[in-house]
């Protein structure tokens, strides 16, 4: 039996497409069996449902692609605060995962969720990399029933590693490192029981080792991109985050990174990487040409002080651009309407960096046309759905899953805008969100979730962090 419903009176629509097609006039939406029917002037069919979408606004839902939902529970940390990466990383991530248990793992995993989804997020991307040989409970489990429970759709990036620095090497016997047997053992695993490779997937499975350059040795790198791909799955890690990273390619392969990802078999269109801050212009050029994506983490780039990802001159050199939020340890407001503006922000303040006065042969005085608004949608949507290989979410319109967040800008952040249809971006904050639809299921009404006590969820949260200090 076919059900449709009618999103009504829409304000403005942005549809997460290129060019012209970045915005429709609607004012209409309908959806039809969880698709999006028609979008224009409709009349209502009998017996129809009608959403009033009066002075909303629509985008489609966001695609976050890098996440570590593990660390909702590490926010904040004062002894990571003020930490770059690899301090950080020992201060605060490497500290705690061996302190997780399966009930603080299912808490953090449920607030990052919860968190995302209020933000307008439907689709998630989460690396989780808390593994380890012997563990007493299934992360990979808990990240899919927590998301399924919630409605949204999940792809689990499966990380872990087969060998550790030296950070980790101290650190406790449960965050030994496991043999790439058993990493791909376990991948075997859940392939079969998770992974749906179509283009309008629920759950996916990603072969994802922390990190190339330290997490596995090349000859096993390149035996995962083996097995990842006759196994029809899609490859992510970090990458070229700050120039520790150069330092260790250099240093131990004589290369680049992504000439150290090239060699190991880790380039190409079913391969994303986070971070990629640090690149020459031959790397560029390489990532372009091989059509690798990036999921760019501005906030906690900026928080780490890693810099500010090259996104522009990537994205002209042909790589696939998407948004992540990393994890929450390293970026204290970890859902995607800040993330969104925050990469509105830096790719113009990284381009206005650039400018030089003319009379030292200078061009221009600013970077305001680095990267508009439409583009930042593109980026956190569509962008996000291609190098997932969601290609079932290409944006609003006919055809497309209608995965659509509903804004209402009733705050007084939002007072004034002469053109409401940029207000969820460039004003921050967190607009009222009418509606949150995942594949045409509403999975937000009204700004509630079903099933979520916010307020519980907040003691529970407050509850747990408190033991966790005391553990220091």
């Amino acid at each position: 039996m076919t059900t449709s419903f009618l999103i009504s009176n829409i304000d403005a629509i942005m549809t997460g497409l290129p060019g012209a097609a970045a915005r429709h006039a609607g004012p209409d939406i309908r959806v039809v069996d969880g698709v999006i029917g028609a979008i224009g002037k409709l009349s209502p069919l009998p017996g129809e449902a009608i959403v009033d979408a009066t002075d909303c606004i629509a985008y489609p839902s966001w695609v976050n692609t890098h996440h570590h939902l593990f660390q909702s529970m590490l926010k904040g940390d004062p002894a990571g605060i003020n930490a770059s990466l690899t301090p950080w990383l020992a201060a605060t991530p490497y500290r705690y995962r061996a302190r997780f248990d399966e009930k603080l793992f299912r808490l953090a995993a449920r607030i990052g969720l919860v968190e995302l989804m209020r933000s307008g997020c439907g689709t998630v991307a989460d690396h989780n990399y808390l593994y380890y040989p012997g563990m007493p409970y299934d992360t990979s489990a808990i990240l899919f029933e927590e998301a399924e429970a919630l409605g949204l759709r999940f792809v689990l990036c499966r990380g872990g590693a087969t060998q550790t620095r030296q950070l980790e090497a101290e650190l406790p016997a449960a965050l030994r490192p496991e043999t790439l047997d058993g990493y791909l053992g376990d991948m075997e695993r859940l392939i079969k029981l998770y992974h749906d490779p179509s283009p309008a997937a629920m759950r996916r499975v990603v072969m994802a080792p922390t990190t190339p350059l330290y997490s596995a040795t090349p000859e096993e790198l390149r035996t995962m991109a083996g097995f990842a791909r006759r196994a029809g799955v899609r490859l992510h890690s970090h990458l070229s985050e700050t120039v520790g990273y150069q330092d260790t390619a250099h240093g131990k392969h004589g290369c680049t990174p992504v000439e150290f990802a090239e060699r190991c078999d880790w380039l190409g269109s079913d391969v994303w990487f986070a971070h990629l801050v640090k690149l020459d212009p031959s790397e560029i050029a390489l990532l372009g040409k091989t059509g690798t994506g990036i999921a760019h983490c501005p906030q906690s780039n900026g928080r780490l002080g890693s810099g500010i990802a090259p996104i522009r001159q990537l994205e002209e050199a042909g790589v696939p651009v998407s948004i992540g939020v990393d994890g929450a340890a390293s970026n204290e407001a970890a859902d995607m309407l800040s993330e969104t503006h925050a990469a509105w922000l830096m790719q113009r303040a990284r381009r206005g960096q650039e400018a030089t006065p003319s009379y030292a042969g200078g061009k221009f005085e600013g970077g305001a046309d680095a990267a508009t608004v439409e583009d930042v949608v593109r980026w956190g949507s569509t962008g996000g759905a291609r190098v997932l290989g969601l290609g079932d979410l290409d944006g609003l319109r006919v055809g497309q899953q209608a995965d659509i967040a509903l804004y209402r800008l009733d705050d007084p952040r939002y007072f004034g805008l002469h053109d409401p249809a940029l207000g969820p971006v460039v004003a921050g904050g967190r607009p009222f969100l009418k509606a949150l639809y995942v594949a045409g299921r509403a999975v937000v009404e009204d700004d509630i979730i079903a099933g979520v006590d916010l307020e519980a969820l907040g003691r529970e949260a407050r509850a747990a962090t408190r033991r966790l200090g005391v553990q220091r």
